[in-house]
């Protein structure tokens, strides 16, 4: 039997190696991936065919450097792809992730989803939750409101059938991306998954709305969106990175209608800033739906997301009928609906 004396040849390169350096050559030697790159790169990574230490010096490396939209769109391509859901067209009517968590204020815009629901509006809600300590993730904030997340594709069909609103986590329909958020303690920074993620849309509903904390994501996620051929989308900065309007603060949405960008500007909706609760009891959540609280922050904050999103909906043309309606809603809501099963 003879030995060919392999250890002398150096190894061949792996093949994730390239889009490691195309990234990470330094200043001058450095470029962003194009939208093909990024796709393949997202492929071999979702299908396992990289080393954990590649994706760490992958997933850091885009970190510093900033995702382009184009390399949000390649990387949104290949999750679409890989993350199978069937296909269910119109099932949706609009998509809205959640993946930030709530720390100074409590899920206002979870009363927002379910008001839209409420009016026969179709919602699905996607998210992951406990990646970061000491926040509020709407998969644990369901059953103060009496309500279920859901635990597959199927069961988030019958919900949308039954009550016009599912949530269903990262995990269960995309379990690797959930991998890679959940190495958020070992890396101590967000990666570049927790941007992605905003963007899956994974029933390919025709509208997407989407909050972020840095303003900088803003015109990324837009342009991301155009990229992706997404029909209407809106993006806006959110309370603590989530879809949800300040009412203290002016709201700047980007959005895109077929194509076209569009930047708008949300007024405040009062003149003085409110002082934040000291505690978050969730239990709120359910008092303030009932009517048995009344919270004029809370209650502007559910109605003015709400109208952000009718808007976007084209329910209404201009943000004073989106905002009467959104009111109107909230008025005529049936208060018995909703109460915490604790």
């Amino acid at each position: 039997m003879t030995f060919t004396h392999h250890e002398q040849t150096p190894s061949p390169e792996h093949p994730f190696a390239e889009f490691i350096r195309i990234i990470g050559k330094g200043k001058k030697g450095s470029r962003p991936l194009t939208q093909a790159e990024a796709y393949q790169a997202m492929k071999m990574i979702l299908a396992d065919e990289v080393q954990p230490i590649q994706l760490g010096a992958f997933l850091m490396l885009m970190r510093v450097k900033e995702e382009t939209p184009k390399e949000l769109a390649g990387f949104v391509t290949a999750v679409r792809e890989s993350c199978q859901l069937g296909n269910n067209p119109g099932l949706v009517d609009l998509d809205w992730s959640s993946y930030a968590g709530k720390r100074r204020h409590l899920p206002w815009f979870l009363l927002s989803a379910l008001l839209l629901a409420e009016n026969g509006i179709n919602v699905f809600m996607h998210g992951a939750g406990g990646h970061t300590a000491g926040r509020l993730y709407t998969q644990d904030m369901l059953k103060y409101l009496g309500l279920e997340p859901s635990h597959s594709v199927e069961q988030t069909i019958q919900q949308l059938k039954q009550q016009h609103f599912s949530y269903l986590s990262l995990e269960q329909f995309c379990p690797k991306l959930h991998e890679i958020i959940e190495l958020r303690p070992l890396m101590g920074l967000r990666s570049p998954v927790h941007t992605l993620v905003r963007l899956i849309n994974p029933f390919n509903a025709d509208y997407t709305i989407q909050g972020i904390f840095h303003p900088g994501y803003r015109p990324v996620h837009q342009q991301a969106a155009a990229l992706l051929q997404q029909p209407h989308a809106a993006v806006l900065k959110g309370e603590g990175g989530e879809t949800e309007r300040n009412p203290d603060m002016e709201c700047l949405v980007q959005s895109v209608h077929h194509g076209e960008l569009f930047d708008e500007n949300w007024p405040a909706l009062f003149s003085r800033r409110h002082v934040k609760t000291e505690e978050l009891d969730p239990k709120q959540l359910a008092l303030i739906w009932q009517g048995v609280v009344e919270d004029e922050f809370a209650e502007n904050s559910i109605i003015g997301t709400a109208a952000v999103a009718l808007k976007l909906l084209g329910k209404a043309s201009t943000q004073v009928e989106a905002h009467q309606l959104a009111i109107s809603y909230w008025l005529n809501r049936d208060k018995q609906k909703y109460s915490s099963k604790n």
